[in-house]
Order: structure tokens, then sequence, then C-alpha cells
């Protein structure tokens, strides 16, 4: 360290005192405050900032980072049960070494004619995706599902020139939100009921709502409470009957055992990538996926970049870059592009594709089965808990299902806090998003969860709710 202390930073060439004068006299100023001459005084921080001391070993400085890591209460020591848009599934290793490699990580910004092998990884991508949702074109991811929903409804109204878009009431509220702020002006999100029995879309509210103003009918299957919606193609037929687009939401990794949107009538699938090899992460491991038929009038409304294969001028050999790329508003549109596209999560689809690969079809087919058996048996489980009701909607589901637990005289909020006493986290608590539910949860329960931690949850909800009864109802 310097003889003029700790006014260098360890890790900043910059901070040196020496080094930052010449820069300053280098572009005509005395101070760095000169720097922020055009913020009003009364906006700035005239004070040194309540920092505790540096910590000037690299050393120390990680120790002190993993004690503050050490705290989180994570789904590695946890048994985890929370869902409701970000899964814990199985990353295969191979998923984490292929993103996490130099010329994938740092790539960002490249072209054809120097980041050829990105480019032919997103379309392999591209091209896995396509064959999993039996549709012809897939785009670059997006940021994350929601901005995929959001920007598949806009394409919807530029397709037929309408502005309202009918959605589920049974619609996870942030990416409602995300739909609503994103669509404004362009489109108006009007809510579909859904049936209080089986907990789909209810189809005499649909065509209440259906006008000649319809510009697409937005579902998802399973919807937001883990439901099947088995009646996929008369959703899409209404939509068309009424000139306006099917655009249905769809968990990728539910088309090993579920019959991708194209069979029933989509004209437009979107999703969240994060459930085929990326881990949950606080504030990422989202990406969004578009994907419609080869038709001009769907191609050229897709805001964000897509790669095609084209033969190059040698014999045999073959190329990849842009389909269609002033289209978009990075290309030659600008200002006058369709929708405005900036960073978006490539890396991911790169992950995505690595593991589509890595499963393949029996693959996909097993993992499915896996969880299809596993919610199943927990719900199954879960009934023979005094007080808990899990037969809220009668409607066939995949791996999230609904939990009342209004007999029980606790509120889900008091359940989940007594749950993560003994390290568990419970279901998402759906009292505040939909009332009309009463004090009910929704459990996810995927491939990772083994019987005996299925069983554990239920005898753990038992002590909760039951305190001082019986391991099991007779």
């Amino acid at each position: 360290m310097s003889k003029r202390g700790f006014k260098n930073h360890p890790y900043i060439p910059n901070s040196v005192p020496e080094v930052q004068e010449e820069m300053l006299r280098e572009i005509g100023l005395s101070s760095l405050e000169d720097l922020h001459a055009e913020i009003p005084e009364e906006l700035r921080l005239n004070r040194t900032m309540d920092l505790p001391p540096a910590i000037l070993s690299e050393f120390e400085l990680r120790k002190h980072v993993e004690r503050i890591l050490a705290r989180n209460k994570t789904c590695k020591t946890y048994l985890n049960f929370l869902g409701a848009g970000c899964y814990q599934h199985y990353v295969p290793s191979i998923c984490d070494e292929i993103n996490s490699r130099g010329e994938f990580l740092t790539a960002y910004g490249g072209e054809a004619y120097n980041d050829h092998g990105r480019f032919q990884a997103l379309f392999e991508y591209q091209s896995l995706m396509a064959e999993l949702l039996d549709f012809d074109v897939v785009n670059v991811p997006t940021m994350d599902g929601a901005q995929a929903a959001a920007t598949a409804i806009r394409m919807a109204g530029r397709i037929n020139g309408r502005k309202e878009v009918l959605v589920p009431k049974a619609l996870d509220r942030e990416k409602y939100l995300t739909m609503k702020n994103y669509g404004r002006p362009a489109v108006e999100l009007i809510e579909v009921d859904y049936d209080v029995k089986t907990g789909r879309l209810d189809l005499s509210d649909l065509k209440r709502k259906l006008s000649d103003c319809t510009a697409a009918v937005y579902f998802e299957n399973p919807n937001f409470f883990g439901v099947i919606e088995d009646m996929g193609q008369e959703i899409s037929d209404l939509a068309h009957s009424a000139g306006a687009l099917s655009v249905v939401g769809v968990d990728p990794i539910t088309l090993g055992v579920l019959a991708p949107p194209s069979h029933y009538g989509a004209d437009i699938i979107c999703g969240d990538l994060q459930t085929l090899g990326m881990h949950m992460n606080y504030g990422g491991g989202q990406a969004g996926f578009i994907s419609t038929r080869d038709e001009e009038r769907f191609v050229m409304e897709f805001p964000s970049r897509l790669f095609g294969i084209a033969p190059t001028t040698v014999e045999g050999e073959y190329g990849f870059g842009d389909v269609a790329y002033d289209r978009t508003s990075f290309g030659h549109h600008r200002e006058h592009g369709k929708e405005y596209v900036g960073t978006q999560a490539a890396l991911w689809g790169i992950t995505a594709g690595v593991y589509l690969s890595t499963m393949g079809p029996l693959g996909m087919k097993e993992v499915g089965d896996t969880m299809v058996k596993n919610a199943h048996y927990a719900k199954q489980r879960l009934a023979e808990v005094p007080g808990l009701r899990t037969d809220k909607f009668s409607g066939s589901f995949f791996k999230e299902f609904v939990i009342d637990f209004s007999e029980t005289g606790k509120t889900v909020a008091e359940i989940n806090r007594l749950l993560l006493e003994k390290g568990i986290f419970g279901g998402y608590d759906l009292s505040k998003d939909h009332p009309e539910l009463g004090q009910s949860a929704l459990y996810c329960v995927t491939e990772v969860h083994s019987k005996e931690e299925l069983d554990q949850l239920a005898d753990t909800l038992n002590s909760i709710v039951n305190a001082g009864g019986s391991r099991r109802a007779e």
C-alpha cells in the first residue's frame, strides 16, 4: 500500500491521486466535484457516507462476504415447495459447464463474422425448442416469460389491428402487471373468470367477452393454479371465430408428457425457459421465448432477433446469421421499430439448448412423468391431514396445486412462518392476489422431491395445524 494511505483503492489503479489529477488536467477540470457541476446542490450528499472501515485484504473481504451469504436460507439446506413462476428443477452439470465457458459467458454484441459459434449455438437452441413446441420459428430469448407474453400480445395486436386482449383471471399478478404496463397504450387487457369448480378458464365468460375488438385470447397451460386447460382447442376455436389469435403461455418442461399448444390451435406460443437447466437466482435465471408458424405476417412482427442457417460459397458448408434484421429496433428501423428491444438473455438460450440436447425426447418424458407422480403423491398425502382441503379444484394438474388452509384457523402467512422454523419453504400465499380463494396456497412439487421429503411435508403440516393430533387422519 502507498504512503499516501487509504485514499488509494487496492483494486482500482485510477484511485491514485496523481493519476486522478493528470486525468482531470487532461479534460480541463480541477476536481472530481466538477464532474457533477450540473447536479443541483440540494441533491448532493454533502457528508461522508456512513460506511464501515475498508477491507484491504482480498482474503478478509472474501471471508466477510461469505459470512454474510451464510445467513441466507437456501434450497440447498431447506426443503422447498414454492413455485409460482420460478421453479426448483435439477440442473445437469453440463449446463453450468457450457454456459460458464468464456466464449459464451462474455460474448455480448458480436456479429456473424466474429461470433459465429454463438450464432450457431443459438440457432441450435431455436431448432430444439421448435421441435419441442412442434412449431417453426423461435426467437432469441427475451428477458423473461412475462416480457415474452407481453410481446406476444403486442404482436397479435399489430397483426390484426385490434386493441383488446382477453387474459385469464387465474394469472400471476406480477405477470399481469407486466403485460398491462408493456401493452399500454397499444392493447387493453380484459380478464376472463375461471370456473370455481375446475379451476379452468370459464368458457361461458370467454364467449361473453369476445368481440370484434379482440386481438387475442391469451391463456396458459398449465394455468397459474397448476390446472391443465384440457379445452385448449375449444378456446382457440372461440378466439378464431371472433377473428382473434390464440396466444398460449406454456411451461416447456411439461411438453415431454403434454401436447404442445401448436396441437390445439395456438397461433403464438410463449413462456419462460427457466425450467430448462437454469438455477433459481435472485433477479436472474429467467428468459422468455416466443414461437410462431413460419408465415410472413408472424415473422415480421417479432421485435427480437431470429437466427437462421444458409449455405456459404463453399460447397457443404453452412453459416448462421440474422433473419430479417431490419425489422428490429436495433436494425435500420431504430425509432420506427415495432417495439424497442435492448439487452436480451441469449446466454440462457444456449443453456436451454444444452438442457434439451442432454435430455432428449426420452429424458423430457421421464422428467415429466416423475413430476406428475410426485405431485399426485404429495396431494394424496396432504389430503390425509385433517383440516387441509386439497380438492379446491377438480381439474387435472401437473406440478402445482392449491391447498386451502381456511378450516385450520391459521393464515397461510402463519403456517409458512412455522414451516420455515422447521426448515421448509411453504407454498405461495394466494390470499392477497386471489382473496376469493380464502387462506389458500399454491404448492409446487417437481422431480427433485423424494417420497421421504413429501412425507416430511405432510407430517410437518399435520403437526402445525393439528397440534397434539395423530400423524394421519384415520
